[in-house]
């Protein structure tokens, strides 16, 4: 019994993920990282997807590209080849180094009107660009 309803909550997880991620998913429209830029720049990350999953990251001083996949309910990003910007503070390397672990760790997304927030072990939200 246990087993049955485990199995029809993954099931209904994975229907909900893939529906949201099919028809509400803002592709190929910039997402900007909800944060002030930081200190010297006026950069804050953005995240492309394609449909077919293809992702283009800019970050405060790495830019590279990425792909996301969906499978048994669980959204996975793998970070592809990143390239630095020169002349980047400390801080901005930092917390580059701290969004891709958060993106590689990510899980799930939700979508709320043009906000989708990627889900793991640190939450992050992003807002459809609208230009």
């Amino acid at each position: 019994m246990l087993a049955r309803a485990t199995l029809t909550l993954v099931l209904l997880a994975l229907a909900t993920l893939s529906v949201a991620a099919q028809s509400g998913f803002p592709y190929d429209r910039d997402l900007v990282f909800q944060a002030p830029p930081m200190r010297g720049s006026k950069r804050v990350p953005i995240l492309t997807f394609d449909q077919g999953g293809k992702m283009q990251i800019d970050l405060w001083c790495k830019r590279g590209d990425g792909q996301a996949s969906i499978a048994n309910g669980v959204l996975t990003i793998t970070i592809g080849t990143m390239k630095d910007e020169a002349g980047c503070s400390a801080e901005r390397v930092a917390a580059d180094e701290e969004m891709l672990a958060a993106l590689a760790a990510v899980t799930g997304l939700a979508l709320e009107g043009d906000i989708v927030t990627l889900t793991g072990a640190k939450p992050l939200r992003f807002r459809a660009a609208t230009n």
